[in-house]
């Protein structure tokens, strides 16, 4: 149900509330039922920052369906993600023989696991190609998941074209939301869930990943006019997000998430009483 638009007024008069929500749910114990988990399985950065990419991306649907996709990719990466991929070659092939979800088939896991290994050959790393995306984003003033998108398929011109669908792309109005759930795992700091790996960039240029559910919410609540989940909408909700914290907006996907699970609004009391929290 569409309510009524909040004024920037009104919405910073939500924020104590929004903030309890955030409190909330953002707890270590989130971490086991969600894909971030993968970004916990590991100690080695790149491993990390690998097994969390191919999570993010295949964040789609039933976590719990997502989280056992990944984790038999994982095991055909023979949980060394940093190793296999680093070291993949067209022998490697065979071990995505079978793999399926959603739309991802073996040739699309195949692809995303050549770029990126080209991407790790090049750059020595996966932040680094991350910084040079961003640097070329701010040099020319574009989306930084615009850039990203092509720099990714240009280190691997042959790739199959239907591969590309699985990387967002802003200037194609896509929400991004899987890359920038990437992000916020990457980039935040000093959180109980989002592990912070990367510094190229600072927490307050994330935006919101507007999966469905939080966009839901955004309009029941009165934060988000637009209609579409679409690029549009993802820059109209982190805006509305900004001005609660400039510094850290995409912590607020934890309380729409929050609210989404318990369908409450902020005049629910339930939120003030120990025994909910």
């Amino acid at each position: 149900m569409q309510q009524q638009l909040l004024s920037e007024s009104e919405i910073i008069e939500l924020k104590p509330w929004l903030d309890r929500w955030v409190e909330r749910m953002e707890k270590p114990d989130y971490i086991d039922d969600d894909p971030v988990l993968f970004m916990h399985a590991f100690e080695g950065k790149l491993d990390r920052e690998l097994a969390g990419f191919f999570a993010a991306l295949m964040a789609w649907g039933r976590r719990d369906i997502v989280i056992a996709k990944v984790r038999d990719l994982l095991k055909r990466m023979g949980h060394r993600p940093a190793e296999f991929i680093g070291n993949f070659s067209e022998r490697d092939r065979r071990r995505f023989e079978g793999f399926k979800h959603r739309t991802f088939k073996p040739v699309d896991i195949y692809w995303l696991t050549m770029i990126l290994h080209n991407i790790l050959q090049e750059y020595g790393g996966f932040e680094p190609f991350w910084k040079e995306c961003h640097r070329e984003a701010n040099r020319t003033d574009r989306n930084l998941l615009a850039v990203f998108h092509e720099r990714f398929f240009e280190t691997c011109p042959d790739a199959a074209r239907r591969t590309r669908k699985h990387i967002s792309n802003s200037e194609k109005n896509s929400s991004c939301k899987r890359l920038y759930l990437y992000l916020r795992w990457t980039i935040r700091k000093c959180s109980p869930v989002d592990p912070g790996t990367m510094t190229f960039m600072a927490p307050s240029e994330l935006m919101l990943p507007l999966d469905v559910h939080a966009a839901r919410q955004a309009r029941v609540l009165g934060l988000l006019e637009r209609t579409y989940n679409d690029w549009k909408a993802t820059r109209e909700l982190t805006s509305k997000m900004r001005l609660l914290d400039p510094d850290d907006p995409a912590k607020y996907d934890y309380a729409l998430f929050g609210i989404g699970v318990t369908e409450t609004g902020p005049g629910d009391e339930r939120i003030l009483n120990p025994q909910f929290l």
